[in-house]
């Protein structure tokens, strides 16, 4: 529940009311949200 509260900002109250199978899907995305958003830059990628 730690990860989805820190990536999407959303409080313990709103996750208690998710089903167990809800909170494993959106801690997926949660963790692909953080690792696209926090991954190394592309070499060659942006230059001109």
């Amino acid at each position: 529940m730690a990860d989805i509260a820190m990536v999407f900002h959303w409080s313990p109250d709103v996750m208690a009311e998710m089903s167990l199978g809800e909170i494993v899907s959106w801690r997926e995305k949660a963790v692909d949200r953080w690792n696209k958003m926090h991954a190394a830059p592309e070499k060659g990628r942006g230059k001109t």
